[in-house]
């Protein structure tokens, strides 16, 4: 009995040394101040409005960090929970609608309502995902659909909120030169909230409960974890930070209107950035971003806002694909060619 005993505190310690040594290595590969100094320097570039007019790049910035938002918050129930949602824009057009009009009717900035939006979207994703979640694979994705066709036929019609026309918001008083300002900081910081969450949820339990589902959904239920309530949580929280996104865009185009949130491409481009970037990993969906936006302001600029900028975009990202599968993060990490600035995980 004692032999037994002591084979097993053995068999325990040397398993809790073999998991120590595979964290210090992970520190030594990880490079989590590589996102600090990014949210410094990012931080410190509006400063560049004192010796000049940097509006294009200010506003390249906000878009880009609108978009990591959004594609982090989606990474947590597309890339951590593998279920893919095509319909994530109606949480964008949720959460600029709701602190939109709060600001129309109130004057409340919509930077100071984005949280409350976000906890609104949080309980409608909560809702939505306790009926659609009930289904998997193809059928989700095509409920999520369905999701953005309903949602586009409401608000179309809802005359309390202008229908399709919308309603006009008003803008701030700075002068031209800060305008952006407040919402670039909203932006970056709303962002480096998002991926700091996205990381704090995938090394918790309930981010090893989204993993398993994804690996294996049966399995994972067999093993006791309530696969019904990660997924719907992790709907939830995923529909919070577009939410988000979205009442701060509202503010910031001066308007909200049907067509400028649900529109497939918005769904598409969340969906794009995390397989690009790399689907389930932290800096992905950043990456993705970054990526993306530089691919079409460079084909726009070139070859124009036409069918040769979409061809040109969808060509980048098949040959990308072609030789990144697993997106450019998850690419890297699995040949163990990933630079350390790009290991957030």
């Amino acid at each position: 009995m004692s032999l037994a005993f002591n084979e097993t505190s053995n068999v325990l310690q040397a398993r809790a040394e073999h998991n120590e040594k595979l964290a210090r290595r992970a520190n030594r590969t990880r490079a989590t101040w590589f996102p600090i100094v990014l949210l410094a320097l990012l931080l410190a570039v509006p400063a560049l409005q004192f010796v000049g007019n940097f509006n294009y790049v200010i506003h390249l910035i906000l878009f880009t960090a609108c978009y990591a938002v959004m594609a982090s918050g989606w990474n947590i129930l597309g890339g951590f929970t593998g279920y893919i949602s095509l319909g994530h824009n109606v949480f964008f057009c949720i959460g600029g609608y709701f602190a939109g009009m709060l600001l129309a009717r109130f004057g409340i900035s919509t930077l100071l309502t984005a949280p409350l939006a976000g906890l609104v979207c949080a309980a409608v994703g909560y809702l939505i995902g306790r009926i659609t979640l009930k289904t998997r694979g193809p059928s989700f994705i095509i409920s999520s659909l369905a999701l953005v066709m309903i949602a586009r036929i409401l608000f179309d019609n809802w005359h309390f909120v202008g229908g399709a026309n919308g309603v006009a918001l008003p803008a701030n008083d700075l002068s031209v030169e800060w305008a952006k300002l407040p919402y670039y900081y909203a932006f970056v910081v709303l962002a480096a909230l998002t991926v700091f969450i996205s990381y704090k949820i995938k090394h918790s339990k309930f981010g090893l409960g989204l993993r398993a589902i994804s690996k294996d959904e049966i399995k994972a239920e067999s093993a006791g974890i309530d696969t019904r309530t990660y997924k719907t949580l992790a709907f939830a929280i995923s529909a919070a930070f577009v939410g988000m996104a979205g009442a701060i865009w509202g503010e910031y185009l001066t308007y909200i209107r049907p067509n400028i949130f649900l529109i497939i491409l918005v769904s598409v481009n969340m969906v794009l950035m995390c397989i690009l970037g790399g689907k389930g990993t932290i800096a992905g969906p950043v990456i993705g971003a970054i990526l993306i936006v530089a691919f079409n302001e460079i084909f726009v600029a070139t070859l124009g806002s036409s069918e040769f900028n979409i061809l040109a975009t969808g060509l980048i990202m098949a040959l990308a694909l072609m030789f990144f599968p697993l997106g450019i993060v998850g690419t890297l990490a699995a040949k163990h060619r990933l630079p350390r600035f790009l290991n957030w995980d």
